[in-house]
């Protein structure tokens, strides 16, 4: 099994924590996380108002959803992320940094005008490789 970072150097390099393409080769099992948003057990919205505290709980819950699976963070070959403000782009990789290691999943992030609670800033999606 290996997961394994595709760059080329034809490309510029990444402006934040992501690679521009993960390969996977192996035995084992993909994990397709539906979007995550900011929210507690109870269903309520955590972070209001604060898009770092919103990433780390997106991202806490994507661990905890990934050892259920099995596996960890250091299986998400790629992200999806949308983002009600790209203003946002600095602190949310600043978080990105702390949860993922090099090489960063691959990612695509893109700014929405609304997302399913007035509340959200920001929802992750996620892709694991989950080897075994």
């Amino acid at each position: 099994m290996g997961i394994a970072e595709v760059r080329s150097p034809a490309l510029s390099h990444p402006l934040g924590a992501f690679s521009q393409a993960m390969k996977v080769s192996g035995q084992g099992s993909y994990v397709f996380v539906s979007g995550l948003t900011s929210r507690a057990p109870d269903g309520s919205v955590v972070g209001i108002g604060d898009i770092t505290l919103q990433t780390e709980t997106i991202l806490k819950n994507l661990g905890a959803i990934l050892r259920e699976a099995g596996g960890s963070l250091d299986n998400v070959v790629r992200v999806g992320v949308f983002i009600r403000d790209m203003n946002h782009f600095p602190e949310i990789h600043e978080v990105r940094r702390r949860y993922f290691k090099e090489p960063y999943p691959a990612s695509t992030m893109v700014e929405v005008s609304r997302m399913v609670s007035p509340e959200h800033l920001i929802e992750i999606e996620a892709t694991a490789f989950i080897s075994g």
